[in-house]
């Protein structure tokens, strides 16, 4: 039985619902979505890694993906976190060398696969798109940036505080008693990834906010009590 998403219609819903695609009208996007593909992935799977040729762009339906990279001594770097209507792969579709990093689910995910062959002539036509996804490899290399800056000038309580502060902007929720819960659950390990840390420096200074009373820890959910002394420990950059 074919998936639903097969149907040029649907994919052509999933594309409109990408901020990169938005503008496009829908007889344009009908013809991307023809050679437009659908793969799904079970959890912790890789989808490619750093240094592999590369000719796709993924365009995330549903779950959350992880770009990664090893640093010197071989440890696992996080840069990214990255969720449905979001695309990864872009830079090897455009250039058609080698990816830059490695891209691991986090949970069962179903991708809208494009090929360079049939994505660059879009381009060409609708050079919006492009410089949309231009914006998106601009950001995405200035937090590689900053993640960079951080980790040599900021101290661990600085680094953590302010990653913690940014999660809870991107997936905060409210809960009863006005305090912000960070709805994303991520072990102590990838926190320490996003951080460039180990889990037991990560475990350490969680468990010392929690004794005082800046946040609670509960089943890999963290839930932020006193935000604005966060704030004022992730401006902090002394060692």
């Amino acid at each position: 039985m074919p998936h639903a998403l097969e149907n040029v219609e649907n994919k052509v819903a999933v594309l409109r619902r990408s901020s990169l695609f938005s503008s496009i009208p829908e007889d344009e996007l009908s013809k991307l979505a023809q050679f437009a593909k659908v793969q799904d992935a079970k959890p912790r799977k890789v989808i490619f890694h750093k240094g592999d040729p590369g000719t796709q762009m993924f365009l995330i339906i549903s779950g959350r993906v992880k770009t990664t990279t090893l640093s010197e001594d071989g440890k696992e770097v996080v840069f990214n976190i990255m969720d449905a209507g979001e695309v990864f792969g872009e830079i090897s579709l455009l250039d058609g060398k080698e990816r830059t990093a490695t891209i691991t689910t986090m949970e069962s995910c179903r991708f809208l696969v494009l090929e360079r062959r049939d994505f660059i002539p879009f381009l060409e036509q609708h050079p919006k798109v492009a410089i949309h996804l231009l914006t998106v490899i601009s950001s995405r290399l200035r937090s590689a940036d900053e993640m960079l800056e951080d980790t040599l000038f900021r101290n661990l309580p600085a680094r953590l505080a302010k990653k913690l502060l940014s999660l809870a902007e991107s997936y905060g929720r409210e809960d009863d008693n006005g305090n912000t819960r960070i709805e994303l659950k991520l072990s102590q390990q990838e926190l320490g990834q996003l951080v460039g840390t180990s889990r037991e420096s990560v475990n350490k200074q969680l468990r010392y906010w929690e004794r005082t009373g800046m946040l609670t820890v509960e089943q890999r959910h963290i839930t932020l009590l006193e935000e604005g002394e966060l704030e004022h420990i992730a401006l902090s950059a002394e060692d």
